[in-house]
């Protein structure tokens, strides 16, 4: 059929009236009751039946149907419940496969901001669905009720749809008064019309006495109706913010529907928040958003710690900083793609075919997108609030940092110097949102989120914007130390550390440092049950192996910048060095010797170590959050002190913490030292097993180090090529590499991506101290949560009593395999070694409660 051919509705008045509907016509009814639009939905479907036309019924599951099995309409049913996403691809499913010029009857638009709270989903809908359906050269009647959406969401419908038309009735008439009808006109067709039941014709309003009972009716009926220069979710905040300080009351279900549309629908975090949540919360949270949706799990981790310490730790809340954060809702994700018409790009990424093959197209799109006005405005007056204070926006979807789901450094946190005027400072913000919203498209989330069976999952994305906490330094402003703590931490150095203490990595400065492996940097590995415990014991090698430089907040160049520990400590105060930093006297003492006096200082958080009531402090925040959540939990936080010692923190970030998945004893076998590869203790991570291996994928060490520096990162991509040959097998792979990996750095270990090795058993970092490389157990940084989170087994080989036994040459005889493999490969195998173990019988042995690893 051609595009524009008219077609009968039905009613023949109708028809004259509209000069017929047309192929591709999407018909908005806005009625005060559903029986208005069956008044027209009855004779379309008897007319398309009758014409031989095929018409289908599109029912939102969750309340009765409008027709029934003796209409012989067949009936579709969505479940608005299960999200916009599966909501909308599920419909636009059902109009692909049924094809061109088909006829619908659509349920009322106003059940999806029933389901999904807000009315500009609803929109997003429509505005996505309408024009599919235009394409298809279809008709599709949609109604909508009167009164009960923004003036807003009406506009947009309006100016998507081909025809919308306003129904009125009372006990006598009913009338229909076009609004808007496209691409045909007649003199009459927009005045309203009275429907004549004698011949079934619309008659329009011309007397002036017909049109005045005409308006009175239009004006009685919208007396009753809300106010719509608000949002629904809008009215229903301040309905339920009236009533609440009117009497205190607030039902249940007004606390789920805060809950499930604002915060969460993870059954374990709902139920804390209803056990440590006021009603006073929620009406804050909501006065910090910008728009509408859910605030993301991370913004909902953060807060409901907060809560948590404030009810169940008050001594410890004491010290905790209040928090001014702004939250942006995962609505206004979704209306950016719609309105930067993506929706059809992004949708076909949510496919096999198009998942990784279509993402740099999105994450462009993403990063050359425009807000809409609404949204620019709302962002100023954030921005008006935080006045010229640095602000970071940090990633919070709606999986992010549930229980099972971390997403550990997978989706970007952007810092922004927040200075100049009010023009600099918005395209500022608005390209740290673009970066964090891009970031869902890069290849580590979306390996991550495959892997985990989310890759076609709704995830959209809210935003945590925070000020950033520190004191300023001359021109540059950062924390007097941040970090991450454990409230479990299965790497002990000593059996007589206990797990169950927790434990803290601290840094001088931004945080960053503590949660990325960096270049040339070791953070401070605090284990609460003896803070002032370490394998370190003389200076130089805690120097060797300490912080080297600080990430803080450069106002000069107006960027997140590095400066080394150096450069910053003439800025510090006293008291502050006494702090954080620490003489290496084994140094300063070999200089006196020569006659020369120096100071030789480095970064180590010493005396915060030995300031007990932090270290109590942090230890009952930790114990107290685990006790809540009933499992262990990871923290983010900054510290700041003064020169009497006192302190404040600021909780940043609080998730459930993966520790991996046995805890049950393994025997492992006593094998002679021609059979065994290596045999260490205190320097494994992972759960108990007894694993076969396959094939070994080893870096040597020296090669590595005498590979060229712009090299260097082909040897991660060759590992991450080897990852993807085996990435459909059941072969067990172990990896053993120099140093640190997943370093930021090249020269300190192999700088692999979790998407590079994420098909791997067990990861080996090997200790080889003639050319300098150290392994890192480097327990909770966002790597580590990486290789628990996907059941990666992690040891390390240390030049050390932990290391019992090392044979690096027990496969010297064994045929590299590479070029098998990666046939191009042939000048890399002097450093990349693939061993072929079948037949071998190598297994991997742990047992986690005797901290004993074994690989014969």
């Amino acid at each position: 059929m051609s595009t524009f051919e008219r077609i009968s509705s039905g009613l023949s008045g109708l028809d004259s009236i509209l000069d017929n509907i047309r192929l591709g016509d999407n018909v908005v009814w806005q009625v005060s009751t559903m029986e208005e639009y069956l008044f027209f939905v009855e004779p379309f479907y008897q007319q398309a039946l009758s014409d031989g036309r095929k018409i289908l019924y599109m029912h939102f599951t969750g309340h009765p149907k409008l027709l029934d099995e003796s209409t012989q309409v067949p009936c579709y049913e969505f479940d608005p419940s299960e999200g916009f996403e599966a909501f909308t691809m599920n419909v636009r499913k059902r109009i692909a496969a049924e094809g061109k010029d088909v006829f619908y009857i659509f349920d009322c638009l106003s059940d999806l901001q029933a389901a999904w709270a807000t009315d500009l989903m609803m929109g997003n809908f429509f505005q996505v669905t309408c024009p599919y359906l235009f394409e298809q050269n279809t008709v599709a009647y949609f109604p909508i009720l009167r009164g009960l959406h923004s003036f807003d969401a009406i506009a947009r419908i309006q100016e998507t749809t081909q025809l919308l038309l306003d129904v009125y009735s009372d006990a006598n008439s009913l009338y229909i008064n076009p609004l808007k009808v496209w691409n045909r006109y007649s003199p009459n067709m927009f005045l309203p019309h009275q429907y004549i039941t004698k011949d079934g014709s619309f008659l329009p309003l011309r007397g002036g006495y017909e049109v005045s009972r005409f308006y009175t009716l239009v004006d009685n009926m919208t007396r009753i109706y809300e106010n719509q220069n608000l949002d629904s979710w809008e009215r229903f905040v301040s309905d339920a913010s009236r009533i609440y300080h009117k009497d205190r009351t607030f039902s249940a279900e007004t606390e789920d529907t805060f809950c499930q549309n604002m915060m969460s629908r993870d059954p374990k975090i709902l139920e804390l928040l209803k056990t440590y949540f006021e009603p006073e919360d929620y009406f804050h949270i909501y006065n910090r958003m910008i728009g509408t949706g859910s605030i993301g799990g991370k913004a909902c981790g953060m807060l409901l710690a907060r809560k948590i310490v404030a009810k169940d730790a008050p001594e410890v809340f004491q010290h905790m900083e209040p928090h001014d954060s702004y939250y942006l809702g995962s609505d206004v994700f979704y209306t950016y793609i719609v309105h930067n018409k993506f929706w059809r790009l992004h949708i076909s990424q949510k496919t096999k075919e198009g998942y990784f093959r279509l993402a740099p197209q999105i994450e462009e799109a993403f990063k050359n997108g425009v807000f809409p006005e609404a949204t620019r405005q709302q962002f100023i007056r954030m921005l008006e609030y935080f006045g010229q204070r640095p602000i970071i926006v940090r990633s919070s979807s709606l999986q992010e940092d549930g229980f099972g789901n971390a997403f550990a450094g997978k989706y970007e946190s952007v810092f922004c110097i927040n200075t100049g005027d009010i023009t600099e400072r918005l395209t500022e913000l608005e390209n740290a949102v673009r970066t964090v919203y891009a970031s869902t498209m890069n290849l580590s989330a979306l390996e991550y989120r495959k892997q985990r069976g989310l890759g076609y999952k709704d995830e959209q994305m809210a935003l945590l914007i925070q000020r950033v906490s520190g004191s300023m330094y001359e021109d540059f402003l950062m924390p007097n130390a941040a970090g991450v703590g454990y409230s479990y931490s299965s790497y002990r150095w000593s059996d007589s550390l206990d797990a169950s203490c927790g434990m803290l990595r601290l840094v001088m400065g931004l945080g960053t440092r503590a949660v990325d492996r960096t270049e040339g940097d070791y953070p401070r590995i605090v284990n609460l049950a003896q803070p002032e415990s370490s394998t370190l014991t003389d200076s130089w090698a805690k120097h060797q192996y300490s912080q080297r430089y600080v990430d803080l907040i450069d106002y000069r160049n107006k960027a997140l910048a590095t400066r080394s520990v150096k450069e910053v400590t003439p800025y510090m105060d006293p008291w502050y060095k006494r702090m954080v930093l620490e003489h290496d006297f084994d140094a300063e003492r070999t200089f006196r010797e020569r006659g020369q006096h120096r100071e030789i200082l480095f970064a180590s958080c010493e005396g915060l170590v030995r300031n007990k009531a932090f270290t109590e402090c942090m230890k009952s925040l930790l114990r107290t959050l685990q006790n809540a959540y009933n499992y262990p939990v990871d923290i983010e936080f900054t510290i700041n002190s003064n020169a009497s010692g006192e302190f404040v923190f600021n909780l940043l970030q609080c998730r459930p913490l993966q520790i991996g998945t046995s805890r049950d004893a393994v025997t492992v076998p006593d094998f002679p030292k021609e059979q065994t590869v290596f045999s260490v203790t205190n320097s494994s991570m992972g759960g108990s097993q007894s694993e076969r291996i396959d094939y070994i994928v080893w870096v040597d060490s020296k090669g590595y180090y005498q590979c060229p520096y712009k090299q260097k990162p082909d040897i991660a991509r060759i590992i991450g090529d080897i990852n993807h040959y085996f990435r459909k097998s059941n072969e067990k792979l172990m990896l053993f590499v120099p140093g640190r990996i997943g370093t930021s750095s090249p020269e300190l270990g192999v700088p692999v991506t979790f998407a590079e090795i994420h098909h791997f058993h067990a990861i080996c970092e090997m200790s080889d101290s003639e050319v300098g490389y150290m392994p890192e157990l480097s327990y909770g940084s966002h790597m580590f949560q990486d290789l628990v989170e996907a059941e990666i087994f992690y040891t390390a080989i240390f030049d050390n009593n932990r290391t019992i036994y090392f044979n690096k040459d027990f496969f010297k005889d064994e045929p590299n395999v590479l070029t098998n493999i990666l046939p191009d490969c042939g000048e890399y195998t002097d450093i990349i070694r693939v061993y072929n173990l079948h037949g071998k019988g190598i297994r991997l042995y742990s047992d986690v409660r005797n901290e004993k690893t074994v690989l014969g």
